[in-house]
């Protein structure tokens, strides 16, 4: 996914919600564990864009 937001605040309300959410469904606690990565000028690598899907 892309995921854009200033200082990284998108993602983590991203985070907080999905916590939340697998929570509500699974009636328990759960350690929620997501790995970023950063590349820089994505938008003109093609070789980028293909392993985004575009």
């Amino acid at each position: 996914a892309i995921i854009q937001g200033k200082d990284g605040r998108r993602f983590g309300r991203i985070i907080h919600n999905s916590r939340q959410e697998i929570i509500r469904l699974l009636g328990r606690n759960v350690y929620l564990d997501l790995r970023i990565k950063v590349l820089k000028n994505w938008q003109s690598d093609p070789k980028s864009l293909g392993r985004l899907g575009f």
